[in-house]
């Protein structure tokens, strides 16, 4: 297997308690990859310690084959989309001028111009980012992450704050975008039948890794009984 990320024996620490413990799983290069799991499980810890923002107890993250805290210039090619993208919304900035700030080296319109027309957000290019919608914020984000050439994409909980047409949109539109720029993708996901749907690949996440595997194996009623507890109930949008 090709992999872009290669996590062994991570484990991480939250003051005395134990947030992820001993988790190892590879990522194939050119993959949708989600992470599911109930409230708690370490999913966004999981993210941000792959990330290498927050310290690890033990294990190791490799990206691109090198140690995450020697990637150098390849950390270019890393996209981030927060749980919550925390901003001033009378902040006077355009549309135009954040996905601008995604751009290595000199702005250039064109690049900017193209990112946008493919999230489908042309039309918001002069609009102050203050006055977006959870979803045009969520797709803008998303053409900030196009204008410069990326391979590796981080997604967590990305859906927040979008409703379920915004959502099965968004999944959508990732998925094509995923095909065509070859992206790696790695998300953070509650909503299972989206998972099943568009992702190639599942981590089972409580506290240490369940399982992973296709969506059909990793997905299983075992499985998300395992993952979520008795109290299981399958995460289930009507579209």
């Amino acid at each position: 297997m090709n992999s872009i990320l290669k996590v062994e024996g991570l484990t991480v620490l939250r003051g005395r308690y134990t947030a992820l413990e001993n988790v190892s799983f590879e990522i194939p290069a050119g993959s949708s990859a989600a992470i599911v799991g109930p409230n708690g499980s370490g999913k966004s810890t999981l993210v941000q310690a792959v990330l290498d923002l927050i310290p690890k107890a033990a294990g190791t993250v490799e990206l691109f084959g090198r140690p995450i805290r020697r990637l150098g210039s390849l950390r270019s090619q890393i996209g981030y989309m927060p749980q919550n993208f925390i901003f001033d919304r009378s902040f006077p900035i355009s549309v135009s001028e954040l996905v601008a700030l995604g751009q290595s080296g000199r702005t250039q319109k064109a690049a900017i111009a193209q990112a946008l027309r493919r999230v489908n957000a042309l039309h918001l290019r002069d609009q102050a980012i203050g006055t977006l919608s959870g979803g045009e914020l969520k797709r803008v984000l998303l053409a900030y992450c196009l204008v410069t050439p990326r391979k590796f994409l981080v997604l967590d909980e990305a859906f927040a704050e979008v409703d379920v047409q915004g959502e099965a949109e968004f999944f959508s539109l990732l998925n094509e975008l995923q095909r065509e720029e070859n992206w790696t993708v790695l998300q953070v996901s509650h909503d299972l039948d989206m998972v099943n749907r568009h992702c190639d690949y599942v981590l089972c996440l409580n506290r240490s890794l369940i399982c992973t595997g296709k969506p059909e194996i990793a997905l299983s009623r075992d499985n998300l009984l395992q993952t979520y507890g008795s109290g299981f109930s399958r995460y289930r949008h009507h579209h």
